[in-house]
């Protein structure tokens, strides 16, 4: 069996660090290390457009800025095919097929799908497609043969529901489909960052983000105010790392060499959480640690995200030409589709 990839951002805004450590670099490294048949990455401005239908403009506005942080993190098209979804008409016909499928009350239990009702306030009012989310993600990765689908922890209750409809498929019309598995990222902190306000998951909706594109100026003051432990008032208290979002921060970003360039004093983050916990350790300091980090990492997208910036038309060439041989691809999958119900008409001499 090839071992394909898939992956893919939902256009509603510019990719933050959230993205960066939970799906962004393990997708460079992927790309780099080359232990793969193909892989695709996807600007998923359909389902994007399943609660942003009457702001059309902020999708189509956010297709350029995504693909700007893609090339920025280090994502190459020579080695990957990246394209946009709507530009991919047999994923819409797949998706029309699949809810066949599956029940309402079934989408209705996700508990990802759940969760993101609740967040937008939709209550009873859930317009169709983005109900039908899960069914459409399943059409994006079966239209690929994606085998591999490198996912947050939070997004495993849709995965596990396409792998449902294809063994559903499987089971009325033979082994057709690739059953996909999911690719977690290794550093358990990085499956679901929280937000700098510590109350929820890093969220674009929620403004509580680090974008790949803040200037310097802009990380350290929202380093400045990241929520901390609001009982270590003074720098002579013991204070609580759990639930401290710099220290959540450093276990995801962190590495032993920081400590050697920004923070000798300490050996390693053990040392320096123990000390926190102990007491005579300000906020202020860790701050600047965790500052210092996340200015190195991102310093370098800053700088390759301006140099692509001056061309955005070489930009949209490149995903209009990734988005051809996606097409490709996925015109193949439909076709094998059609054939395994029996409707692929033209094609059927017993007809």
């Amino acid at each position: 069996m090839k071992k394909t990839i898939l992956t893919a951002d939902r256009p509603t805004g510019k990719l933050h660090i959230g993205h960066f450590v939970g799906s962004l670099s393990g997708r460079v490294k992927l790309q780099n290390a080359g232990d793969y048949d193909q892989m695709y990455v996807m600007i998923a401005d359909s389902q994007a457009l399943t609660d942003n239908f009457g702001n059309v403009q902020k999708v189509r506005d956010n297709i350029i800025e995504v693909a700007l942080d893609y090339l920025a993190v280090g994502l190459d098209p020579a080695k990957i095919t990246m394209f946009i979804q709507s530009e991919i008409a047999e994923l819409t016909e797949m998706t029309f097929y699949f809810m066949n499928l599956v029940t309402l009350a079934r989408l209705q239990r996700n508990p990802t799908v759940k969760d993101e009702v609740k967040q937008r306030g939709f209550d009873n009012s859930i317009p169709m497609g983005f109900l039908a989310y899960p069914v459409s993600q399943t059409a994006d990765i079966v239209g690929f043969d994606a085998t591999i689908v490198p996912v947050g922890e939070d997004q495993l209750p849709m995965l596990e529901q396409s792998r449902e409809i294809v063994r559903s498929f499987n089971n009325l019309y033979g082994e057709t489909l690739f059953e996909p598995k999911a690719l977690l990222p290794e550093n358990k902190t990085c499956l679901r960052l929280p937000g700098i306000d510590g109350k929820a998951k890093m969220s674009k909706s929620l403004n509580n983000c680090i974008y790949l594109s803040d200037s310097a100026d802009v990380v350290a003051e929202k380093v400045r105010q990241m929520y901390t432990d609001p009982t270590h008032i003074k720098v002579s208290d013991p204070g609580h790392v759990e639930g401290n979002i710099v220290f959540t921060y450093l276990d995801a970003f962190c590495e032993p060499r920081h400590f050697a360039k920004y923070l000798p004093e300490y050996a390693n983050l053990d040392e320096l959480k123990a000390h926190y916990e102990r007491g005579g350790l300000g906020d202020v300091k860790i701050k600047k640690f965790l500052n210092a980090i996340l200015d190195e990492i991102l310093s370098p997208i800053r700088e390759h995200r301006r140099e692509f910036e001056k061309d955005k038309g070489a930009v949209l060439d490149m995903l209009f030409k990734g988005s051809d041989r996606a097409r490709q691809v996925a015109a193949s999958v439909m076709d094998r589709i059609k054939s395994a119900m029996g409707i692929n008409y033209r094609k059927d001499n017993k007809l």
